[in-house]
C-alpha cells in the first residue's frame, strides 16, 4: 500500500489535501478502505455544513461495518462529491482519487497537527501489533 507524501493524515485514517486556493479537500485512505471492504453507501454533508475538528461529518459503510468520517479540521464544507453517492465502490478502487468533501478552514493552524506520510506509516505499524 502507497502512502501519498503530499497528502495529511489522521489518526482515524482521513487523508487531507490542501489545494492552492486554500480549500483542504478530504477523503478516506486506502488502509480504511481495505478495513472497510467493499463499499456499499457514503452519507456525504451537506455544503455548507460546518464541523470542528474531529466531529463525525460523514459515514462509509460497507459490506462489513459502518464508519464515521471524522472531519480532520474545522471548516465549512464547500463541495461535496456527490457522484460517489451512486458510486461509493470508486473509494475501493482508488481511495486516494475519491475524495469525499472540500472543505473552508476556520483554523488553518490545525494542519499542523496532522500527520505526515511517515508518521502516518508509523500509525499503522503500530496498529498492526
Amino acid at each position: 500500500m502507497s502512502i501519498p507524501t503530499d497528502l495529511k493524515y489522521t489518526k482515524s485514517h482521513e487523508w487531507v489535501k490542501t489545494e492552492a486556493d486554500g480549500t483542504v479537500t478530504v477523503g478516506i485512505t486506502d488502509h480504511a478502505q481495505e478495513l472497510l471492504g467493499d463499499m456499499v453507501f457514503v452519507e456525504l454533508p451537506q455544503v455548507g455544513d460546518t464541523f470542528t475538528q474531529k466531529q463525525e461529518c460523514a459515514v462509509a459503510e460497507s459490506v462489513k461495518a459502518a464508519a464515521d468520517v471524522y472531519c480532520p479540521i474545522s471548516g465549512e464544507v464547500v463541495e461535496v462529491n456527490t457522484p460517489l453517492v451512486d458510486s461509493p465502490e470508486n473509494i475501493n478502487q482508488d481511495a486516494f482519487n475519491s475524495w469525499l468533501f472540500k472543505l473552508k478552514p476556520s483554523n488553518s493552524d490545525e494542519l499542523g497537527g496532522l500527520l505526515d506520510a511517515e508518521g502516518y506509516q508509523t500509525l499503522l505499524d503500530s496498529e498492526e501489533h
